[in-house]
Order: structure tokens, then sequence, then C-alpha cells
């Protein structure tokens, strides 16, 4: 039994030339060279950044110019832009005529109040009105009275005066003629200046006693004025008690029971107007000193997009929030509802051809005077100047150029590192 060797597996050996061994060196060297070539800028970037991060924990964003628009989104109620909340004028018994969800017209009575004590209380005024109208009639009669005797004693004082100046006439003859003595002539003339005495003061007296007579006229009709003004006054509360419809729509809620009875001011029914509807919005704090009357809106009703108007905002500021109205612009859209949520946009401002980029964390971080703007997979930390910001952008007021990629996410984790390197 022969036992084989391995010189089946030998391989022969040519030995290497020197040519051979220049080829090798000469592709190990340019292998090296590439290798060393492309690895440079890597090793570049490596030395210049002071911090690493990878692509996936980052949101970039490129800048860009375009019409930038500023707008708060929010959820806005459906409200009717006229719902009264009608009120008891007097206390009494209350009665209802209608029940909640009835359909009312303007004017119609809606419930009416049983007050024994307006109407008895309008009774006696009534009754001293027509007293002080039948005093103020009896004075008039009085004064007409008055005026005639005023009238008579002027004109007996005019008389008089006439007689003593046809005595004086007499006297002054008859001393001429030596008919009378001088002691009767000077008695005539006495007579004549009393007699004009008497006409002078029967005449202020008479004006006197008619401007009197006036006056006292005239303050009875200013009590009778005074009590008829009273009196409508107490009819107008009389039919207060019956409660009318300001508006045409429907009975809303009925705030006590039938038959009640209730105080004066006091809270009873309300009615909704159906026919004009608004949309009352709660708008975050800090928008408040944004808002103005009159900004445009948008209001979604479904697959329906309505423009409105900013009509009211309120004064007062509640839970960091404020209340504002808008109203359609257009037709109110069929099927709203008392009180259905829509999505509203409200419009704040509008710029066009401005320098803008994504809205994102970075703001946060950056305190929003820097941004980190991305060249060849580093991230080298830029100033900036921003403007308006609205829910989805930025406005870049300095410090970077269109075409721009920054980071929009947060930099937190830079640690205020000039460049930081992305990893890809």
């Amino acid at each position: 039994m022969t036992i084989s060797d391995t010189s089946a597996q030998d391989v022969v050996l040519t030995p290497t030339t020197g040519r051979k061994k220049l080829i090798i060196i000469t592709v190990i060297s340019a292998s090296l060279l590439l290798f060393a070539w492309l690895a440079l800028p890597a090793l570049q970037r490596w030395t210049q950044a002071q911090q690493s991060v990878s692509a996936e924990r980052l949101r970039f964003a490129q800048v860009i110019r375009g019409d930038f628009v500023r707008d708060v989104t929010v959820q806005g109620r459906v409200v009717a832009a006229m719902s009264p909340t009608l009120f008891a004028s007097q206390t009494g018994t209350i009665t209802f005529n209608v029940d909640a969800g009835d359909e009312v017209e303007q004017g119609q009575v809606l419930a009416t109040i049983d007050s024994p004590e307006m109407q008895n209380m309008l009774l006696q005024e009534r009754s001293r009105l027509m007293s002080l109208q039948i005093e103020y009639d009896r004075q008039r009669i009085a004064n007409q009275q008055e005026v005639l005797e005023n009238t008579r004693a002027f004109d007996s004082a005019a008389l008089a005066l006439k007689a003593a100046q046809r005595e004086l006439t007499r006297s002054e003859l008859a001393i001429a003629q030596g008919a009378i003595s001088s002691v009767d002539h000077e008695r005539t003339r006495d007579n004549l200046d009393t007699a004009r005495i008497m006409h002078k003061h029967a005449e202020l007296d008479t004006e006197l006693d008619n401007e009197r007579l006036t006056f006292e006229l005239q303050t009875r009709q200013l009590a009778v004025d005074q009590q008829e003004l009273l009196v409508q006054d107490l009819s107008r509360q009389v039919e207060e008690l019956a409660i009318v419809s300001p508006v045409s729509g429907i009975v809303g809620n009925l705030l006590v029971d039938q038959k009640t009875n209730v105080a004066r001011n006091q809270a009873v029914l309300s009615v909704v107007d159906l026919s004009a509807f608004e949309i009352e919005v709660q708008v975050p704090e800090n928008y408040v000193g944004d808002l103005a009357i009159g900004m445009l809106a948008e209001v979604r009703a479904g697959t329906q997009l309505q423009h409105a108007t900013l009509v009211a905002v309120s004064p007062e500021i509640v839970d960091n929030q404020v209340s504002a109205r808008l109203r359609f612009d257009e037709r109110v859209p069929d099927g709203l509802r008392q009180n259905q949520r829509l999505s509203t946009r409200i419009l704040l401002e509008e710029k066009q051809n401005v320098l803008m980029v994504q809205r994102g964390q970075f703001l946060e971080s950056g305190s929003g005077r820097q941004a980190y703007r991305v060249i060849n997979d580093i991230a080298y930390r830029t100033p900036i100047v921003i403007g308006a910001t609205s829910l989805a952008s930025v406005e870049i007021l300095d410090g970077l150029n269109p075409g721009d990629t920054i980071i929009v996410s947060g930099t937190d984790a830079f640690d205020e590192a000039d460049t930081v390197l992305i990893n890809n």
C-alpha cells in the first residue's frame, strides 16, 4: 500500500520581478491618495465642528420670499346676534302665554304680571288729576270774577277823575265871576288831585292783581301738568305689566315657573332671534394688542368657508382670554344652530413679498435672535432679526437670505456651539 504525499497540492512559484512590485506599490499608493482625498473634507468638517448631531433628530426649512399672513386660529361658538332677556317691570304674579320653543312675532304678548297695587295707584292718581283739573277750572272762574271787580274799580276811579275835572272847570268859571269863595275853589282843586291819585292807584292795583291772578292760574296749571305726567308714567308701568317680544324668533328659556310671584327687575324669559347669527370667539391674551375692529376672518362651517368681519372686542380679559364677536359678511349659512362650534381664523396682518421661513422650536431655543444655517452638512450659528410671527411662518428681517437652509427644530442640545456637524 502506497501512502500519497502532498505533491499534488504544491504550486510552483515563479520569482517576481521588480516591475510587478512597482505596479503593486503604485496601486496601493494611489488607493491611499484617493482615500485621503475623499476623507479630507470629512476630516476638515470634523475638525471645524464643535458638536455633532444626527440629521434624523433635526428638521430643516428653506428661507423663501412670499406673502406673509399673520393669523390666529380659534374655536368659535355660534350665538344669536339678538337674544334679549326680558325682565319683570313690577312685583306681582306672572302668567305666561307661551312655552319654551314657541315661535313668536315682534310685539306679541308673552306674559302678563298681575299687580293690584300698581293698578290701584294708577286709579288714585287719575282721581287726583281730575281733582286738580277741577281746582284749576274753579281758579280760572274766580280769576275772571276778580278781573271784573278790578275793572269796575278802575272804571269808577276814572269816572270820579272826570267828575273832579268838570267840578274844577265850573269852579274856575265861578270864581272868575265872584260866585264862590277861594276856599271852595281850593277844595275843588284838592278833590281833583284826590281823584287823580285814586285813579292811579286803581290802575296799579288792577295791574298787580291781574298779574297775581295769572300767576295763581299758572300754578294750578303746573300742578295739573305734573299730575298728568305722573298718571302717564303710571299708565306706562301698567302697560309694561304685559311683557311683549322685542323681536321675532322663538322663546328661549322660561326662567321662572307659571303663576310665580316675581320681584321687580327679575329675569323671567328670553327670546332668540334666529334670523341673524354671529360667532363668539375667545382669543388668547397675547393677541389682544393686535385685534382691531374691522379685521377679516374666515369661518369654516362644514365644507363651506365663509368670510366674516370682527365687529366687537371685549375690554375685559378673563382667564387669559378676551371675548370677541364676528359677523358674517354675506348671508348666514344654512343649518347653523345656537352654540354650534366652528373653526375660525382671524387675519391679523398680511404682507406682500417678505422674507420668511417655517416657524419652529428654534425661536424659543434661540430667543428669536439666532438660527443655525446649514452649509455642506455643517450648521453655523447665525444672528438673525425676526419680525412678525404667525402660527406657520416667521418673518426674517436680517441675517438670512433667500434659499438658505436652517434648522427649525429645537437647538438646545447644541450648547450654543458656533458650528455643528450633521451626520447623515
